[in-house]
C-alpha cells in the first residue's frame, strides 16, 4: 500500500485529488492539509510514503515545505503540483529534493502512474514540464550532450547501465529485473550514482542520462 499526505490550499482540489487516488486499490491518502505548515506537521506524524503537495500554498508553500522534509523525513518521496506556468520553479524544487512534478491539467492516469513511479524509487516529471525543463536549461544542445558524457566517465559501466534505466523512469525493482541485480544492489548503485555525480535526486540524475543521449 502506498501511503499519501496530499496538500493543497484549496477544499475542490484535494477533494478532486483524492477522488482519483483512491480508484487505485493500492494507494491511500492518510492525511490532508490545506497549507504547507500543516503538511509537514502531518507527514511527520504520519510518515507515508508520498507527500504530494501543491506548490502555491498559505503559510508555507510547496518548495519550501520539500526543502523542510528533505532534512525531517528524507525517507518520504515528494511530489509537487503544478500549473503549466509555473514550470520556472523546478529546477529551484529539485534542489530542494522533490521526485516528482505533476501539472494538475493532466490526464487523471498521470496523477496515479507519477504517484505509483516515484513511490517505486524512480523519478518522474510530466511529459510537458521535462520537455520545458530540458529547453530551460539552454546552451548549446550537443555540447551539453558532450559535457553530460564526461560527467559520465566517472561511472562504472554497471552504474551507467543504472544510470540508463532512472532516466528512462524505471523504478529500482524494474532495473533489478532488466539488469538481473537485487534491488538492494540497483538502490546502493543508484547512491553511488548520485554521490559520485554530485547529484541530488533520481530527477536530476533523469536529466543527465537524457543529456549525454543528445
Amino acid at each position: 500500500m502506498i501511503r499519501v499526505v496530499l496538500a493543497d490550499d484549496e477544499a475542490m482540489i484535494r477533494a478532486g485529488i483524492w477522488a482519483i487516488l483512491a480508484t487505485d486499490p493500492d494507494i491511500e491518502v492518510v492525511a490532508e492539509a490545506a497549507d504547507g505548515r500543516e503538511a509537514v506537521e502531518l507527514v511527520r506524524a504520519h510518515r507515508p510514503d508520498l507527500a504530494l503537495l501543491d506548490i502555491r500554498m498559505p503559510r508555507l508553500d510547496g518548495l519550501s515545505a520539500a526543502a523542510e522534509l528533505r532534512a525531517a523525513a528524507p525517507d518520504v518521496a515528494v511530489v509537487l503540483l503544478t500549473t503549466f506556468d509555473e514550470d520556472e520553479y523546478v529546477a529551484r524544487a529539485l534542489a530542494e529534493g522533490a521526485a516528482g512534478f505533476l501539472l494538475k491539467a493532466a490526464d487523471p492516469r498521470e496523477l496515479i502512474l507519477g504517484v505509483r513511479a516515484v513511490a517505486g524509487g524512480a523519478a518522474y516529471l510530466s511529459p510537458r514540464i521535462a520537455r520545458k525543463v530540458i529547453t530551460r536549461l539552454g546552451g548549446d544542445r550537443l555540447a551539453r550532450a558532450e559535457a553530460a558524457r564526461r560527467r559520465l566517465d566517472r561511472l562504472t559501466p554497471r552504474e551507467r547501465d543504472v544510470l540508463g534505466g532512472v532516466g528512462r523512469g524505471l523504478s529500482n525493482q524494474e532495473i533489478a529485473a532488466e539488469l538481473h541485480l537485487s534491488e538492494g544492489t540497483v538502490k546502493a548503485h543508484v547512491s553511488a550514482i548520485l554521490l559520485r555525480l554530485g547529484l541530488n535526486n533520481r530527477v536530476q540524475a533523469a536529466i543527465l542520462a537524457y543529456e549525454a543521449d543528445g
